[in-house]
């Protein structure tokens, strides 16, 4: 199982997204993800994230909250575990990543951007509790297939409705 960690910065309203757009063979490609990556051996959550952050952005974050822990199991991909974080607490100014297009997109904004189905349902959960949460999510391709929040299976459950 790979580790990786994500992280949704925000400002004014908005988070920093990242439209997956200039790496080759990217899983990602033609999303807009938070920013984040993999762990380097014997590298903490923490430090995955500081360093992921600064790589890809050239912002310094001060302050972070560590929001949940989501399992993605996938036929054509290792399963991974990511750890998901939010901040508004940075500092430093913006860098071109060479991994895809920055951008602040508004919260009100979201769910009208090519997002994997997985990350719409942890969003709304973000934006509607600083509680800890806990998410399966689970892929057939590029389609979501199960959903498990807390243990619960919400699949069946329309993102919006959460």
């Amino acid at each position: 199982m790979k580790n990786t960690t994500l992280c949704y910065i925000e400002k004014d309203g908005s988070y920093l997204m990242l439209l997956r757009n200039k790496k080759k063979d990217d899983l990602n490609e033609g999303k807009w993800i938070g920013v984040g990556g993999h762990f380097l051996e014997d590298e903490s959550p923490e430090e995955c994230l500081i360093r992921e952050v600064r790589e890809e952005t050239g912002l310094t974050l001060k302050s972070f909250l560590l929001r949940s822990v989501v399992t993605f199991v996938s036929d054509r991909y290792e399963t991974e575990q990511m750890f998901l974080y939010t901040s508004s607490d940075f500092s430093g100014e913006l860098i071109d990543c060479d991994e895809g297009e920055l951008r602040w997109i508004d919260k009100k904004e979201m769910y009208d951007i090519p997002l994997w189905e997985g990350d719409k349902i942890f969003l709304k959960l973000m934006d509607e509790t600083r509680d800890y949460f806990a998410l399966k999510l689970v892929y057939e391709g590029d389609d979501l297939r199960k959903a498990i929040l807390n243990g619960k299976d919400i699949t069946d459950i329309p993102f919006q409705s959460l």
